[in-house]
């Protein structure tokens, strides 16, 4: 797939299925825009891409639980660029926890803003970029935890509510920017692991998502694939 040239701001890209998106898109030839809240995790991945020759990416720092954080990535991007093909809107705080006296004050609210407000600032901030590119698209990696009625997964009561919060932000958003040709994309994969055999009996892995995501923002501009769900095949509390 040739995605030479588009520009791509990803958060969450430190490590894991954050990292694999923002070198996936630099393989392509896309310039990347890689957010972290650890600047010195996000720069090694930015350095590895740029050695690896797989494209251009530049790290920042950007704390989705605060908004002063979210507006200084976004006037960064700005600063770099007049406009913005990808939003990747992969940051989140995990935590897990069947009761909700497991976790914090201060976590939860962490946890909260992160995948709430963070979110919904960040897109809004870059929505001016996103609106000046031929061909903008909005992917959102949100959770299984955030569909009615899911309760397969060990997640905190705080990232379910968390991800229910992404999820109909992501849905108003997809039907209103749709007349202007925005494509808001999400994704709600049940607990998965990084790496594992890709079987119809295994976990679903981080590289399949990754694929569900290449294939949407690959199509041509008539194809508004909304949502992608997936079965869970094996329980991870089993």
């Amino acid at each position: 797939m040739d995605l030479d040239g588009l520009r791509v701001a990803i958060t969450g890209a430190a490590r894991d299925t954050g990292r694999l998106l923002a070198e996936a898109f630099a393989r392509r030839g896309a310039q990347i825009f890689l957010a972290a809240r650890d600047p010195v995790a996000a720069r090694r991945v930015a350095d590895a891409i740029s050695q690896r020759g797989l494209g251009r990416a530049e790290a920042f720092r950007c704390d989705l639980a605060a908004p002063d954080s979210v507006r200084g990535f976004a006037a960064a991007v700005a600063d770099r660029t007049s406009h913005l093909d990808v939003l990747i809107n992969n940051g989140a705080t995990y935590i897990e926890g069947d009761n909700l006296a497991d976790a914090s004050d201060d976590t939860i609210e962490s946890v909260m803003a992160a995948s709430g407000l963070g979110t919904v600032l960040l897109t809004k901030h870059l929505l001016p970029l996103l609106r000046a590119s031929s061909r903008p698209d909005v992917v959102n990696m949100i959770s299984a935890c955030g569909e009615v009625g899911h309760r397969r997964s060990g997640a905190h009561p705080a990232f379910y509510a968390a991800k229910h919060a992404h999820a109909g932000f992501a849905e108003i958003l997809s039907h209103r920017l749709r007349p202007e040709g925005i494509r808001v994309i999400s994704l709600f994969p049940p607990d998965f692991v990084q790496n594992g055999p890709r079987r119809a009996d295994s976990d679903l892995t981080a590289q399949s998502v990754l694929d569900c995501v290449l294939f949407a923002v690959g199509q041509p501009r008539d194809c508004f694939i909304r949502e992608f769900h997936f079965e869970q095949v094996r329980n991870p509390r089993s």
